[in-house]
């Protein structure tokens, strides 16, 4: 995998946020409360969209904030500038969470920086919409997975024998699980092996104190889709079949991580919030 990044390049993904117009709404709406203060998080694909509206809302809450990113460089520099001006500490983390050895660098460089490990979410994902499941190559197919369900058994196996008692694992999953989608096939079965995942990591992990839970937006605006991952048609009119009848935007995700990250779910692991436009599902 260790041409994985340039591959994903070629396909424009991640996606610059800043060129993305109308920008996504990443700010924290509200004053913070420190229900995360003295903690350190780990959020992958944290650059722009949803990881960035989550680093900034746990800085807000008192968070150290490791940063870790595909290849947005420019993003990634927003980001860490993002928290900083919350008062925390950041660093930023370029590399693959698709390669094992990167994830194992990534968990050793916040511990350097930080000395521990209280927060991991698994936010990095990617995406390639084809209308025929003929039309997904090896390579998409193998790609897809390697980042989205691959990347996060790398970064918890790295991350796991530093996590204490109270520690949080977030995992992103997606409406697409529950609901499939014709034109992202493989991204729906990854988002499937994740909320699996998750109730499976929460089941063996429970008993030490770490909860896992998932989060599941529904189409949320970001670099991901016009960068790439959704194809023209879908582009024109995304969101509009919501009951809102809108797209989210990434800090109306957000709270959800912090939620499942702080005391406030305590009594809750295995779980799935469902911040997608008032889409019933059954999970």
């Amino acid at each position: 995998m260790a041409d994985t990044a340039e591959m994903i390049h070629e396909d424009a993904l991640p996606g610059h946020e800043s060129t993305l117009e109308p920008k996504p709404e990443w700010q924290p709406r509200y004053p913070g409360s420190g229900r995360l203060a003295g903690k350190v998080a780990v959020v992958t694909g944290a650059d722009s969209g949803i990881g960035r509206a989550i680093a900034a809302l746990y800085a807000r809450e008192g968070a150290d904030i490791a940063i870790v990113y595909l290849l947005e460089d420019d993003d990634a520099a927003e980001t860490r500038r993002i928290v900083e001006s919350e008062g925390r500490r950041a660093i930023a983390i370029r590399g693959d969470v698709g390669e094992r050895d990167f994830a194992n660098r990534a968990i050793a460089q916040t511990l350097d920086a930080f000395g521990r490990i209280d927060i991991l979410v698994n936010n990095a994902g990617e995406q390639h919409p084809d209308k025929d499941i003929t039309d997904i190559s090896e390579d998409q197919l193998r790609r897809t997975f390697q980042t989205n369900i691959f990347g996060m058994f790398f970064m918890v196996q790295a991350a796991r024998p530093h996590f204490k008692p109270g520690a949080a694992i977030v995992n992103c999953t997606s409406v697409t699980m529950y609901q499939g989608s014709k034109e992202l096939l493989d991204y729906s079965s990854t988002k499937g092996a994740i909320t699996a995942f998750t109730r499976s990591l929460s089941e063996n992990l429970v008993s030490d104190g770490i909860r896992v839970n998932a989060v599941a937006p529904g189409p949320i605006w970001t670099p991901l889709n016009p960068s790439g991952g959704a194809s023209p048609g879908k582009l024109e009119h995304f969101g509009e079949n919501t009951p809102m009848g809108r797209p989210g935007q990434p800090n109306e995700v957000a709270p959800c991580f912090l939620f499942l990250a702080c005391d406030d779910s305590s009594y809750m692991s295995g779980q799935v919030l469902h911040p997608n436009g008032g889409t019933i599902v059954n999970g």
